[in-house]
């Protein structure tokens, strides 16, 4: 059976035991247990401690053993000591794959650990085991109802995720969240002893419920095996690739984290981009590039449309999209006889792209012209990609600008639903770290975010954040279709 069909078995399990379940709740094995009750896992839940008989009001068993059905899938929060003996008991019961939360392993150095690490994997390969981890937090799935943590959607959507490290997968999913993106399942793998990250790969390609594929890595034992396992995802879906430990103190870090041999910074990055993977080189990125390959169709040019903001907005734009490669072109024809229309001679000229709302007389406003403009930009062939600015600093108070921005919002989000062009918003949400939300001028970012967030419009925000991610995903989509 190859790698993809025993991980889809795996992934769908009928029951699940938790070896090392417990009551207190300061441990791992409760945690576990209780995620699953809480996110109503509909499978049978069999916790197991020799010394207690009940643990969530479920029947706990003192040994795997002793459960009386078979059981899919383990999750093993026992100490290293034990996990053989627990190997042993798993054909009995019919297991097909055990999550290692267990560690102290390869990652501590210590010979002795690596040895036993090293014998367990033998063992479980000589049962028919697959193991996941150790050291790692195992299996996200909400389809299935299983999480590894609190505070995780349980609606799915169509990124799938690898991640070497348990508390990267489990923000990244809730930093998503608040971005509209959702996930079909992510896999925290550790140690990677048995199943890695290529075979994870090659498992994501093959998933139908995922259409982009996101990853963590640290390090690989098999750059080989990974290279061609990425360039076969790449060639099929988006793949976004971080890769941590590329300094000399994060190599180190990487192989106390989880054993990883991290390599050159320069080879991994020839490597992603020989194998057509995009690349992010911090966590914010591979959230931007995500929310982009989630919510814009395929941007397949640089000539931007840029309406919105001030001034001084509008110049900050013009420099920002253009020092990342994109041609802030002209207005073109027709949309230059659309401003006639509808604004005094004296105007025509002051109007151009960067479209600087600060110019437009009141006239302008009162008629529509701003969503005039980005309706045609949305609908003219001289644009590849349409940006909505969405500023609040102008001098105007809190009637006038709340009225002006949600107006603003209104006419985005319009535009972008009625197009099939990408459109995408800069809206200053850094300022929302700092800013007081009993402001209002804070509160009305906020709000205008959500509204955007829901309208599946992806939200960036900075110009260079905008620029730089979207500049990534015009390089991805040529890429892909001069290789196809």
């Amino acid at each position: 059976m190859s790698i993809t069909n025993e991980l889809e078995k795996a992934f769908h399990p009928r029951s699940i035991a938790v070896a090392g379940a417990s009551d207190n709740p300061s441990s791992p094995g409760n945690l576990f247990t209780q995620h699953l009750m809480d996110y109503g896992y509909r499978g049978e839940i069999y916790p197991i401690n020799p010394n207690q008989t009940v643990i969530f009001g479920l029947r706990a068993y003192a040994s795997l053993r002793e459960v009386l059905g078979p059981v899919d899938y383990v999750i093993c929060c026992l100490p290293a000591s034990k996990v053989l003996a627990l190997l042993e008991e798993c054909p009995e019961k019919g297991v097909r794959a055990v999550h290692l939360f267990t560690g102290r392993f390869s990652e501590t150095g210590v010979n002795e650990a690596a040895e036993l690490e090293q014998n367990m994997l033998q063992r479980a390969r000589e049962l028919g085991i697959r193991l996941i981890g150790p050291n790692c937090m195992g299996l996200y799935y909400p389809k299935e109802r299983i999480s590894f943590a609190y505070d995780l959607p349980m609606d799915s959507g169509p990124v799938g995720m690898l991640s070497q490290s348990g508390g990267v997968a489990g923000e990244s999913v809730r930093f998503a969240s608040l971005r509209g993106i959702r996930y079909s399942k992510v896999v925290s793998y550790g140690n990677a002893l048995d199943i890695d990250e290529a075979d994870l790969l090659r498992y994501f390609t093959q998933d139908s419920e995922t259409k982009v594929i996101a990853s963590y890595i640290e390090g690989t034992r098999d750059g080989k095996k990974l290279f061609s396992a990425l360039r076969e995802a790449s060639r099929l879906k988006p793949v976004v690739v971080l890769k941590a430990g590329r300094g000399i103190a994060g190599v180190r870090s990487a192989s106390s984290h989880t054993s990883a041999l991290a390599g050159s910074s320069e080879t991994w990055e020839i490597a992603i981009k020989q194998a057509g993977a995009i690349q992010a080189t911090n966590f914010e990125e591979l959230e931007d590039l995500l929310t982009g390959l989630c919510f814009l169709p395929p941007v397949l040019g640089r000539r931007v449309g840029v309406v919105g903001g001030g001034g001084g907005v509008s110049v900050l734009s013009a420099d920002g999209w253009g020092e990342a490669g994109f041609d802030v072109i002209p207005l073109p024809e027709d949309i230059q006889a659309t401003i006639r229309e509808k604004v005094p001679e004296m105007w025509w000229n002051w109007i151009g792209n960067p479209v600087d709302m600060s110019l437009m007389p009141e006239s302008a406003w009162l008629s529509g012209l701003t969503g005039d403009i980005l309706h045609a930009m949305v609908a003219s062939p001289d644009f590849d990609l349409v940006i909505g600015n969405v500023s609040i600093g102008g001098p105007f108070g809190e009637e006038w600008t709340s009225g002006m921005i949600k107006e603003h919002a209104d006419d985005i989000m319009e535009a972008a639903k009625n197009g099939t062009k990408p459109v995408a918003v800069v809206l200053d949400t850094a300022a929302l770290r700092i800013g007081d939300f009993e402001e209002w001028r804070w509160r009305l970012l906020a709000e205008q975010r959500s509204r955007f967030v829901a309208a599946h419009i992806p939200v960036f925000s900075s110009i260079s954040e905008a620029a730089n991610t979207i500049s990534k995903l015009v390089n991805y989509y040529q890429n892909r279709d001069m290789s196809s």
